[in-house]
Order: structure tokens, then C-alpha cells, then sequence
């Protein structure tokens, strides 16, 4: 190997291992206590930990920067995928870069054994390879996380609507009736009973309850979701019946739901056209044609052979 090369190496070495000291530090942190826990869960800085290292915190901060959005957009909009796919910290987009930018640095260090068997152009083509897959692994497990959470929020969505109609008819006001379908949910549904009952949680802290609406169609990023709120944002502003909107918007719902249903079941013909032209045809096709070959092979190939020579 050349000594640009070996200086090359040594600097992604380097690197890589700095990146994986930050890392560890930033997502498994040993030295938590059950006061940071709590900080997490209530969304405050963990000024301990903040304290703590101020050298790490800023090289931290800079290893993020490496992989951080341009633009402000882009990085609320980062943030809010972070969100909706359940990471609920306020330091998650922080983490999230840290992470991507470990997962790009991190195969080239683990690739250096082979570089030496490798030629320079082939090197620079793993290396370029390994940082651009694992810079973008990060977000396509969060676009994959995010899709999970959705499905499981969106499963049990008619059978809370039916059941909110339910409370919401009986006499229980609106807070209420969130407040007892998350409770009923929460076995079969954990992810949507939370989701409630951060909104039941938030108007008991004061929040208004449109904007606690908003909120929650922010965190989930569902449709079903936002017609849902603009539904009882417009009930609760015009005074019109909660539980009738209600009624039609879990009947429509349900409806849609079918729907999808019905869509996906007529895609399994096509794809099962394709299966049995890769698959199941040229099985048939020697199964029916064999036995006429080995009749060819045994009794007119001689004969053809003979009358050749």
C-alpha cells in the first residue's frame, strides 16, 4: 500500500473509533440514573449528564453536524418522523445523527482488513459504498419503524371509534370518553391507548384541547388520524353533536378500511401469475413434455444417428 493510502486508512481509523466512543456514550450512557429516566419521560434536558463531560457533549454536537439537514425544514421534519415513529426525546434528532454518522464511518473501519488485498480503485469503491449505505440505513429503519407504528395505530382505530360513539352517547363528555376508551384499549391496543391518553394528559395541563388534537395528528402522521381531529375540532367550534360526527366518521372509516381490504386481496391474482410463470409452468411443462423427450431419446435418436453415419 502507498503512503497516501496509509495515511487515508489511519485518518477513517481514527475517525471511526472516535465516532464509536461518542456513540456508546450518547446511546447507551452508563452512568444514568432513575433522574435522567425521568427527565426523559418529562422532555427536560438531563443537566447532569450535560455537565457532566462538556468536551464530549461538543464533540458530540459536531459529530451530528456531520450528518444534519441543511435547512431548518428539513430538520423538523426529520424531528417529526422521529416522532411519529415513537422516539419521544427531546434529544432524538442529536441521537439520530450521532447514530447515522457512526453507521457511515463504522464499515470502512471494520472493512480495513481487507484493504490491504484490494487495489486503490477497488478500495476507494468499498469505501465510498460502505459510508453511503450505512448513511442511509438509519433512515430507512426509521421510514420502517415509522410504517409499524402507523399499522398498529390504524388496526384498532374503527373499533376506539365505535367505542368513543359508545361513551360519548352514554353521557361522558369528550376528555372522558378519550380518557375511558384509552383505558379499554390499552390491552389490545397499547399504542393508540397511549396516544389517547397523552392527549388526555395534555388538557389536563392546561393545553387547549384543539391544539392537543393537532398534536396528536402530528405524532401519528395518519389520514384517519387528521380527519379525525378535524372532525371534533369542527363539532366542538360550531356546537354541533359530537357522537352523530362521530358515528359517521367510524362508519367511513370502517368503510375504508374494507376497502383496502378488498384492494389488497385482488393484487394476489397478479402476483400469483407471476409465481406460477417463474415457478409452477416450467414444472408443468417438463412434467408433460418429459416423458415424450425420453421417447424421442430412446427410439428415433438412434435411428437419426445411424442414418447420419
Amino acid at each position: 500500500m502507498s503512503g497516501t493510502l496509509i495515511v487515508l486508512v489511519a485518518l477513517i481509523a481514527a475517525g471511526c473509533v472516535l465516532a464509536l466512543a461518542v456513540g456508546i456514550r450518547a446511546l447507551v450512557i452508563p452512568s444514568r440514573t432513575a433522574g435522567d429516566r425521568i427527565a426523559e419521560v418529562t422532555g427536560r434536558e438531563r443537566a447532569s449528564l450535560i455537565t457532566a463531560s462538556p468536551t464530549m457533549d461538543k464533540v458530540s454536537l459536531q459529530l451530528g453536524r456531520i450528518a444534519a439537514p441543511a435547512s431548518e425544514g428539513e430538520r423538523n421534519l426529520l424531528r417529526q418522523r422521529l416522532i411519529q415513529g415513537g422516539f419521544r426525546s427531546r434529544t432524538n434528532l442529536e441521537r439520530f445523527l450521532i447514530t447515522r454518522t457512526m453507521c457511515a464511518l463504522l464499515p470502512p473501519f471494520l472493512g480495513l482488513g481487507l484493504l490491504s488485498e484490494m487495489s486503490l480503485p477497488a478500495t476507494l469503491l468499498m469505501v465510498l459504498t460502505t459510508t453511503a449505505a450505512g448513511y442511509y440505513l438509519p433512515g430507512q429503519v426509521l421510514e420502517w419503524r415509522v410504517r409499524q407504528r402507523q399499522m398498529a395505530l390504524l388496526r384498532p382505530l374503527p373499533d376506539a371509534l365505535d367505542l368513543l360513539v359508545c361513551c360519548v352517547e352514554s353521557g361522558l363528555g369528550l376528555d372522558a370518553a378519550f380518557r375511558r376508551v384509552a383505558e379499554e384499549m390499552e390491552p389490545a391496543a397499547p399504542e393508540l391507548s397511549y396516544e389517547l391518553q397523552q392527549v388526555n394528559h395534555e388538557i389536563a395541563a392546561g393545553v387547549p384541547r384543539h391544539d392537543a388534537l393537532r398534536r396528536l395528528d402530528t405524532r401519528t402522521g395518519l389520514r384517519e388520524m387528521t380527519a379525525l381531529v378535524g372532525v371534533l375540532v369542527q363539532a366542538d367550534r360550531f356546537g354541533t353533536s359530537v357522537a352523530k360526527a362521530l358515528r359517521i366518521h367510524a362508519d367511513l372509516v370502517r368503510k375504508k378500511r374494507m376497502l383496502g381490504a378488498e384492494e389488497r386481496a385482488a393484487r394476489i391474482s397478479p402476483k400469483l401469475t407471476v409465481v406460477m410463470i417463474l415457478f409452477i409452468l416450467p414444472s408443468l411443462v417438463l412434467v408433460l413434455i418429459g416423458p415424450a423427450i425420453i421417447n424421442i431419446a430412446r427410439n428415433l435418436w438412434p435411428t437419426l444417428t445411424g442414418i447420419g453415419g
